[in-house]
């Protein structure tokens, strides 16, 4: 079993309102899984765990959200 953490972010009304319009032309996706995909995909692209002792395991994991975030798949 997975845990989630709420988190609350600000983020321009620009990108509020293509977020909004995205997730009215597309119903299978909502925001939660729209920002999971996207934080998980920015963490894969920079590395940001390379130098940790743990890095092979947290990048599965973090591959694992973004994966089932794209497929719908529960975490």
């Amino acid at each position: 079993m997975s845990t989630t953490v709420s988190i609350l972010a600000e983020i321009p009304e620009e990108l509020h309102e293509t977020l909004k319009g995205y997730l009215e032309s597309h119903p299978d996706w909502d925001q939660d899984r729209v920002f999971a995909a996207a934080l998980s995909l920015f963490l894969l692209q920079n590395g940001g765990d390379r130098l940790s002792r743990n890095a092979t395991s947290s990048y599965r994991s973090t591959a694992k959200v973004y994966l089932n975030a794209l497929f719908q798949h529960s975490v």
